[in-house]
């Protein structure tokens, strides 16, 4: 079964990394953490939450609060940096693939600010990158979607076209392909913009034009615009997969499982080690065998799953991690 135990924590400073040693200037009296969430809504039931998480946890572990910025737009990450370095941060985690070449710009004029980056990489001496390897948690529910599918088609729904969701789209078709080698698979999106991530009603709409396609799964990576998808998907009796976070209580009997993309270890694990002195700059890509992806078992969709679904996922899971099954990113 899916293990999401905090002993994921420890793994992540070693996962896929090439990192450099920061200055040590971190100790627990003198951190001041803060996070700059992706543009939308802070509890989004998603990645922006996984965030949050991640710094309550360091806040419940440690007493030490963190500061937060929530921007509206892409376009307000300076005004969201410069508002939290007033106020005296030394470790700022950025939440978004859209913020990669402003914060490159940013960060030689703070070189004692320690930053991260989940999402997108960027180059720096005080800059941490941290990706996922969001096909290998793709392909693991590709395989339930395709195992729990009555019609032989299942779909992705991504908010926009881009590198970053191709690879849970990739991986979702070879996890699908995997399973049932005769599947069909519908992809489309939902809009061309970094507002599709927050556009419950056209989620919807797409939804509903691959369910009249004969999908009866779909995999909704579409940020906030996933609440479209689960409410289509609900009202017409079918299945849909969520992302990033635990989703599966939202439409109890309806989300088949969800994938989990494990943000708020990452944030986590920065400003932790950021305390301890032990913070490195550098790329780090966190997949299944780092704690780093996953998929969602609970009461919510227990009964979804039958015995023979989850032992394929975790078959397929063992074959990834010991480099037996290849998953592409889309690339």
């Amino acid at each position: 079964m899916p293990n999401q135990s905090r002993r994921s924590l420890l793994l992540l400073g070693a996962a896929g990394a090439t990192l450099t040693a920061f200055p040590a200037r971190s100790r627990a009296d003198t951190i001041r953490p803060a996070l700059l969430y992706a543009a939308g809504q802070k509890f989004d039931k998603s990645f922006n939450e996984g965030a949050f998480s991640g710094g309550e946890r360091l806040k419940a572990a440690t007493g030490i609060p963190v500061m937060e910025f929530l921007p509206s737009s892409p376009v307000q990450f300076e005004q969201g940096m410069a508002a939290l370095l007033r106020r005296g941060a030394t470790d700022i985690v950025a939440i978004g693939f859209y913020y990669a070449a402003a914060l490159a710009r940013l960060a030689p004029a703070h070189p004692s600010v320690r930053f991260t980056l989940i999402d997108a990489l960027a180059d720096g001496p005080n800059i941490r990158s941290v990706t996922f390897k969001e096909q290998e948690g793709s392909f693991l529910v590709g395989v339930l979607a395709a195992l729990a599918s009555k019609t032989g088609t299942v779909g992705f729904i991504g908010a926009l076209d881009i590198p970053l969701i191709r690879k849970f789209s990739a991986g979702f078709d070879q996890g699908v392909r995997h399973a049932r080698p005769d599947a069909k698979l519908l992809v489309n999106f939902v809009g061309t913009t970094p507002d599709a991530f927050n556009d419950p009603t056209t989620g919807a709409e797409v939804a509903r034009s691959q369910f009249q396609r004969g999908a009866d799964v779909v995999f909704a990576g579409a940020g906030v615009s996933n609440f479209g998808i689960f409410a289509a998907a609900h009202e017409a009796g079918r299945l849909a997969i969520g992302v990033d976070s635990n989703q599966n209580y939202l439409y109890p009997g309806t989300i088949l499982t969800s994938m989990l993309k494990r943000v708020d270890l990452a944030v986590e694990s920065s400003f932790q080690a950021a305390r301890q002195g032990g913070w490195t700059a550098g790329m780090m890509a966190l997949g299944l065998a780092d704690g780093g992806m996953d998929y969602a078992v609970d009461e919510n969709n227990r009964a979804l799953l039958t015995p023979a679904m989850v032992d394929a996922a975790e078959a397929a899971r063992r074959g990834i991690v010991s480099g037996r099954i290849p998953v592409t990113d889309g690339s």
